[in-house]
């Protein structure tokens, strides 16, 4: 059964002693230094914590739209092969989702992919996610999108520390989502976060994650915000709202815990690369088994252990076989995203998609934890032979 934290037991003591001393639980100085901490950590200027990576995808784009970014109808490309909270704030902002297809042997939007779509669809963004650890050559990507224009930003919930020659992956945006939910790379139990080097819109994302207002904004962007509005004395600013926004702020549970955690994040993904390379070379000698490429990445920080079978009925036995040996599974995230009944709710385009139908069809997925023993290695290893 995976645990809530690495270090369950050191954690859980630390934050009960935490809560025992702190004055006060809402957010405050406890997720600023969380925050602090983590955009050095990602190599960014600005960290802004949320209380989801749902809502951190969701924040970024209400801020694009109240900073004129992007505006109703506006047409946003993803990848096909995706979770629901990287699509539904699409819809949710009134603009139009367009499915981009996904090259299975990387498991993720490439160029290539990018480019067919731009053949017959102009795009205003792209929200490209950075699949299960792994991503597509997003470096060449970032190019297209700064040659037609086009406001690229990630999510990255999946694949925090990954690493390309080029940089870590939630770098290559305007803006990017991670997730610190229990079975994330680092778990605050709920939490999410964006990282962005662009001022204006880490000041916006601050007025969309509470309300609107301006309290969390330094004093300087605050004097420019009230100074704009004729706002003349702080009595009056607690209860003024300069645009759209919600309440998506965390607690400082959240922050103590996301520095807590911080500190087992390298050993961790250390150590999910080293099972995931391991387990890689079985998948590597049965011809059952896509092989998955990942030679453009330095340091791939899996988030779980991906597995593409050549055929429907070859994942049929897999899955079966690792139902019995008592080992848990996943269908692969949302598979094509157009089969999603919100989907088909909501958008009425449908594209075709061979690459992310093969992994609907083809594709499942087990956990992959630093926790793992040998012994669940082993069980692993003798699951995926031939």
């Amino acid at each position: 059964m995976r645990k809530a934290f690495l270090n369950e037991v050191e954690t859980k003591k630390a934050l009960a002693e935490f809560i025992l001393q702190a004055d006060r639980l809402s957010m405050d100085v406890e997720c600023g230094k969380f925050e602090k901490k983590f955009a050095e950590y990602q190599e960014c200027k600005h960290a802004i914590l949320f209380n989801s990576g749902g809502s951190a995808n969701l924040a970024m784009l209400q801020a694009l739209k109240n900073l004129g970014k992007l505006k109703d109808g506006d047409k946003v490309g993803f990848s096909a092969l995706t979770w629901s909270t990287n699509t539904m704030p699409i819809i949710q902002m009134n603009m139009v989702p367009v499915v981009i297809d996904v090259t299975p042997n990387v498991i993720n939007t490439t160029s290539e992919d990018l480019l067919d779509r731009l053949k017959t669809t102009d795009l205003q963004a792209l929200f490209i996610t950075n699949i299960l650890g792994f991503t597509g050559d997003i470096q060449k990507i970032k190019e297209i999108c700064e040659e037609r224009n086009i406001i690229l930003i990630e999510d990255n919930c999946e694949s925090l520390g990954t690493q390309l020659p080029e940089g870590r992956t939630g770098n290559f945006g305007l803006g990017a989502s991670f997730s610190f939910f229990v079975a994330h790379h680092m778990s605050t139990i709920e939490g999410g976060m964006v990282c962005t080097s662009d001022d204006e819109y880490a000041e916006m994302l601050r007025i969309v994650r509470a309300n609107g207002w301006d309290r969390n904004l330094n004093p300087e962007q605050q004097q420019k915000w009230r100074s704009e509005f004729g706002i003349q004395s702080e009595f009056e600013a607690k209860y003024t709202f300069y645009d759209l926004g919600f309440n998506f702020r965390p607690t400082e549970i959240t922050g103590f815990l996301g520095q807590y955690q911080m500190q087992f994040l390298e050993k961790n993904i250390q150590s999910r690369e080293q099972n995931y390379l391991r387990i890689e070379k079985v998948v590597q000698e049965n011809p059952d088994f896509l092989d998955l490429q990942h030679a453009h990445i330095n340091v791939l920080s899996t988030f779980a252990f991906p597995f593409v079978c050549k055929t429907p009925e070859l994942r049929t036995h897999y899955i079966q076989k690792f139902i019995d040996a008592g080992v848990e599974i996943r269908p692969m995230i949302a598979g094509n995203m157009q089969s999603q009944p919100f989907y088909k709710k909501y958008v009425k385009e449908v594209y075709d998609m061979p690459g992310a139908d093969m992994m609907h069809n083809n594709g499942f997925y087990c956990g992959n934890y630093p926790e793992l023993l040998e012994e669940d290695l082993v069980v692993f290893e003798n699951l995926l032979r031939k």
